[in-house]
């Protein structure tokens, strides 16, 4: 994936403008496994660091698209954060280490090449309808966590 600028969805006209003041993860809100991602983050981010917005929402699939991803089939969650979009295991360990102490231990991975992390990555992204399910209709946060996820 090529890289973009810091922020570079601020001057595409096809995604629509959005708070970008906080770390947003964007996830497939299908996808059983990834919503057990995202209630966990919600347990364990306790300062409140975190929003959230599901991949099938006109603007993720508008975000997947502006990073040159597809649009319909979300193999990667994303973390957008400080303007910049990181995805796969990257994302993934960046996500983590914001919940900090122990979450924040499995920086420690970083230290394996990024393909062999990514090629992991999607080998469990590729089978995690198999590996969890896939949910009928899109995630639904409980009632207290609503003011977190963008609609």
């Amino acid at each position: 994936m090529p890289s973009r600028p810091a922020y570079s969805y601020r001057s595409d006209p096809a995604v629509p403008a959005f708070a970008d003041d906080q770390p947003i993860i964007v996830f497939d809100g299908e996808c059983i496994f990834c919503s057990g991602w995202v209630n966990f983050v919600l347990r364990h981010d306790r300062q409140g660091r975190y929003r959230f917005l599901t991949a099938q929402s006109p603007l993720g699939e508008a975000l997947y698209r502006h990073y040159g991803l597809d649009g319909r089939n979300y193999e990667t969650n994303m973390l957008i954060e400080n303007g910049l979009a990181f995805l796969k295991s990257e994302g993934s360990l960046r996500m983590a280490a914001g919940l900090g102490f122990p979450f924040n231990l499995v920086s420690v991975l970083r230290l394996i090449p990024r393909p062999l992390r990514d090629t992991l990555y999607e080998l469990v992204a590729r089978h995690r309808y198999r590996i969890a399910g896939r949910r009928n209709a899109c995630f639904v946060p409980a009632p207290e966590h609503r003011g977190r996820f963008i609609a």
